[in-house]
């Protein structure tokens, strides 16, 4: 077998794994080595090679290697909370910051079980235990479940055809993950167990600095959207993918469908109401990351700032960029088109500022083969009942508004704020639900494949980091996005985009984890989606104009 590993060419008669084979490039590594990618697969550092191919190493300073942390994390905290308290049942309920938050189903979890947890956690990392996987048919897998009494992996019962279920395993803990784990307990040695509300937090390090805490910063408006959320879908009974797939089943998704939607109008139509009640608000900014429905929502908005008596004048911001020549540049040389000092604040402000005070403005527009602002004559004047709506990354920044009073500003920040988990111990990420949702569009719309999208999204998370979520609790409002049946309605359309990356990619690893996830989705045609819905942002085919 010939084995690639960067530069170097391993040549082997017997089959080995990853963690022999690389043992002294994984002690020596800079961060913490945590999985690894073998022909663009994910796989543990105990993974046997068995035939040629090349093998990248994921550490703990990469996205990829700190989603692995956070999964091995959760894994071990399972086995923890199951030897301490045998009879009660740990829900991992959604990730806030640097944290995933959790209860205790039917009880408030207290300062000493906190302190129990923690020392329990700790000694199982201390030891360094191996985690390896187990795999089962069908019968003994239903024989396990009905064992242990939860629903854990019942999705991969669920999945017809499916007949190796592979579960987890550390001494006498047996847990099912989607998703590649660390191989050892030791590699998750950063993290802290934080009481909060009746539950609790498990936090952990950043990719940025794998080897440090971060410091606590508490999202209070972001978590109560959360909260509201999943209490809600709780209500109604549809906040586990079994749950989904069971309404499709039964004919009754058109509902669950209805119901969301209308929860969504709900809101909107309360920010509007409140938006009015307040007379000295003259401009609405809306920002959130990317695919958060950021277009749909400012129509629909407007629709309901209308029926309170105020028609919104939409301005873009991204016709007020700075001259070509005069863009920033990042640390590789290359044009920075997201950073703040990219807009022409001056001329930005000086505009709202005129328009506030009922002045005409000619309005420029942007022209980005030239790289220079043009003016069209297209002049505008707000009435007295014209409200300003503005969409865009640096929305909640202050500095892109900075010679606008704070009382003349409502500042709403929307994303799409998973609710929805695959079971008790695992659940659906918001970042991997944007991710879907812009392989989608860049499809649709602007002819972009699936590989280009998913080659392109941590410069897009990066971007955010730095420019909008420092900024969301600063809001007025938080509008989670998020509808819970938009993964059964999305997977028809990206599944096949998916599945064109092939093995040879190196996308195919995040492809392929992504499809892995999805397959057990039940499909819900396109044409069950209302025609206003957030949905057809990304599908098409809707009332609106993007």
């Amino acid at each position: 077998m010939k084995i690639q590993y960067k530069d170097k060419i391993y040549t082997k008669e017997e089959p080995i794994t990853i963690c022999e084979l690389l043992k002294d490039e994984i002690k020596n590594s800079e961060h913490e080595v945590i999985a690894a990618i073998w022909n663009n697969e994910y796989v543990n550092l105990e993974y046997q090679i068995n035939e040629d191919g090349i093998i990248e190493l994921i550490d703990t300073s990469s996205k990829e290697g700190m989603k692995v942390y956070r999964r091995t994390l959760t894994y071990l905290l399972g086995k923890a909370f199951e030897k301490l308290y045998p009879n009660e049942r740990m829900e991992v309920e959604y990730q806030l910051s640097n944290a995933m938050f959790c209860e205790v189903e039917n009880k408030i979890v207290t300062h000493k079980m906190i302190d129990e947890m923690k020392k329990e956690l700790e000694k199982i990392v201390e030891a360094d235990l191996p985690i390896k996987q187990v795999i089962m048919n069908r019968d003994e897998a239903t024989e396990f479940f009905e064992k242990t009494k939860t629903s854990k992996g019942r999705l991969q019962l669920d999945l017809e055809g499916n007949e190796k279920i592979y579960i987890y395993y550390c001494e006498d803990y047996y847990n099912y993950c989607y998703g590649t784990l660390g191989s050892k307990t030791g590699m998750v040695k950063k993290f802290e167990i934080k009481k909060y509300n009746d539950g609790f937090l498990i936090r952990y390090p950043s990719s940025k600095n794998p080897e440090v805490m971060p410091e606590f910063i508490e999202n209070k408006k972001l978590a109560w959207a959360i909260d509201e959320y999943d209490d809600i879908h709780k209500i109604l009974n549809v906040d586990r993918v079994y749950k989904l797939n069971q309404a499709i089943e039964e004919n009754r998704i058109k509902d669950v469908i209805l119901l969301a939607e209308a929860l969504h109008e709900k809101k909107i139509a309360n920010i509007a109401d409140n938006i009015a009640k307040n007379r000295k608000v003259k401009m609405v900014l809306i920002a959130g990351p990317s695919s958060s429905g950021k277009t749909t929502f400012a129509q629909r908005l407007g629709i309901q700032l209308r029926l309170n008596g105020l028609k919104p004048v939409t301005i873009s911001v991204d016709n007020y960029f700075v001259e070509r020549s005069e863009t920033p540049r990042d640390e590789n040389g290359e044009y920075d088109f997201e950073c703040i000092e990219a807009i022409d604040l001056n001329l930005f402000n000086d505009h709202l500022t005129k328009l506030l005070n009922g002045e005409e403005v000619e309005m420029p527009e942007f022209d980005f083969i030239e790289g220079t602002k043009k003016y069209n004559g297209k002049k505008t004047r707000m009435a007295e009942d014209e409200i300003l709506v503005i969409e865009g990354i640096h929305c909640l920044n202050d500095k892109l508004t900075s010679k606008i009073s704070k009382e003349q500003k409502y500042k709403v920040y929307i994303s799409a704020l998973t609710v929805l988990n695959l079971d008790r111990f695992n659940r659906i990420s918001t970042t991997d639900t944007r991710l879907i949702r812009r392989i989608v569009r860049d499809n649709q719309f602007r002819g972009y494949t699936a590989k280009h999208t998913i080659g392109t999204w941590n410069k897009v998370n990066e971007g955010e980091e730095k420019n909008i979520f420092p900024f969301q609790e600063s809001a007025n409002v938080i509008f989670n996005t998020s509808l819970i049946y938009e993964l059964n309605a999305l997977k028809p359309v990206v599944m096949p985009l998916l599945e064109e990356i092939s093995k040879e990619d190196k996308e195919h690893a995040e492809a392929q984890r992504l499809i892995n996830a999805l397959k057990y989705f039940e499909e819900i045609p396109k044409e069950y989606i209302p025609n206003n819905s957030l949905l057809k942002e990304f599908l098409g085919g809707g009332d609106f104009k993007y």
